[in-house]
């Protein structure tokens, strides 16, 4: 068999193999979300899984389409354009976890539940 046979054949092989799959995101995104009120204000915590979507969140595509968008940096979330009261009634949100095969942790700490609903959106909303 000649050199330029040979190439032919490789040539064929790589077409009809077709291109590489692209690469997608990987799955198994898993999250703890937790909000605590000081002062006696109750604490909440939920799962949530993306990539399939799911958890213990009342609405799992929002928050995993939520988390998409700002990379699971809820401080690169655009406030909602609305107004709160100006009531000190502290409240800690905090997700850790898993995004997408990397490490994550945030927390922090707003002036009360209508800040952290305006700075969070549906993320913390359980």
């Amino acid at each position: 068999m000649s050199f330029g046979i040979c190439m032919s054949f490789v040539a064929v092989a790589a077409v009809l193999a077709g291109p590489a799959p692209a690469p997608g995101p990987v799955a198994g995104s898993r999250l703890t979300l937790t909000r605590v009120a000081d002062a006696g204000g109750g604490a909440a915590a939920v799962k949530l899984t993306c990539d399939p979507d799911g958890g213990g969140h009342p609405d799992p595509p929002q928050a995993c389409a939520q988390l998409s968008r700002v990379g699971a940096d809820p401080a690169r979330i655009t406030p909602a354009d609305r107004y709160c009261f100006l009531l000190y009634k502290p409240v800690t949100a905090r997700l850790s976890g898993v995004w997408r095969g990397r490490a994550v942790r945030w927390s922090h700490t707003y002036g009360n539940s209508c800040e952290m609903s305006r700075a969070t959106g549906i993320l913390f909303a359980f």
